[in-house]
């Protein structure tokens, strides 16, 4: 039965496991970049609006489960170089994965055994996904695949227009312009929320004159009544005072 600890353990993994080794992912493209030389790297870290961006680590205001890396081209061109690049997200979660795997079989983490034994589980699931050769659920061809055509045709071969890692700059430009659009529509509905707050004043300066006039038309027919009433008293009287006695 699903219980509390089950729902915190998958809080854990949703949020805390699964973010890192997405980021330890993109991590092995940056580490092997900086070996094979790049020109303009950088490792973004979440979606949505950037809070701050530091050297090659853009940080965005929505973190769960996206980071990626980004680069304009690389210094040393070659098979190897471009084999080496994809294989390295491959290779770091691998060596991470086996390392705490390790570490945990022979009694360290005691404590905290639970934890990493789903870090290393999802670090492998990411490596599996990784080498079977495929493509990805948007057509795009996955790392392995990348790899397989590289080592079978001996040169790099994409599967769409656009290469599997995004070039910096088109990325930096889209973004600027994803975020001009952003301001662009902030400001269409601010303008929509202003002018239904002024049609709102208008309904509202109407109500208000049409219940002025209301009281107008009722104090004035109140009045109206009053003098009716006074002209019949006086008619009354008027009467009264011709009666023979």
């Amino acid at each position: 039965m699903f219980g509390i600890p089950d729902l915190i353990a998958l809080v854990i993994s949703a949020f805390i496991i699964l973010p890192v080794v997405v980021f330890l992912r993109q991590s092995g493209y940056l580490l092997m970049s900086m070996i094979l030389g790049v020109k303009n790297p950088r490792l973004t870290v979440g979606s949505g609006p950037r809070i701050i961006k530091i050297g090659v680590f853009d940080i965005r205001k929505y973190y769960h489960l996206y980071s990626w890396f980004s680069y304009d081209s690389l210094k040393r061109q070659g098979k190897l170089a471009y084999i080496a690049l994809y294989a390295s997200p491959i290779l770091l979660n691998t060596v991470v994965a086996i390392t705490l795997n390790a570490m945990v079989a022979n009694g360290m983490f005691e404590e905290r055994a639970t934890f990493f034994n789903r870090f290393v589980f999802y670090a492998f699931y990411f490596v599996l996904f990784d080498v079977i050769p495929m493509k990805t659920a948007n057509g795009m061809p996955n790392n392995g695949l990348i790899i397989y055509e590289m080592l079978r045709y001996g040169k790099r071969t994409d599967f769409n227009n656009e290469p599997f890692l995004p070039s910096t700059s088109e990325v930096e430009e889209q973004y600027a312009e994803d975020v001009e659009k952003m301001e662009e529509l902030k400001e269409h509905q601010k303008e929509q929320v202003e002018q239904e707050r002024k049609n709102d004043n208008i309904s509202r300066a109407e109500e208000k004159d049409q219940k002025e006039e209301i009281e107008e038309d009722k104090q004035e027919s109140k009045e109206n009544l009053e003098e009716i009433k006074d002209q019949r008293q006086d008619q009354l009287e008027e009467y009264e005072d011709n009666i023979p006695k």
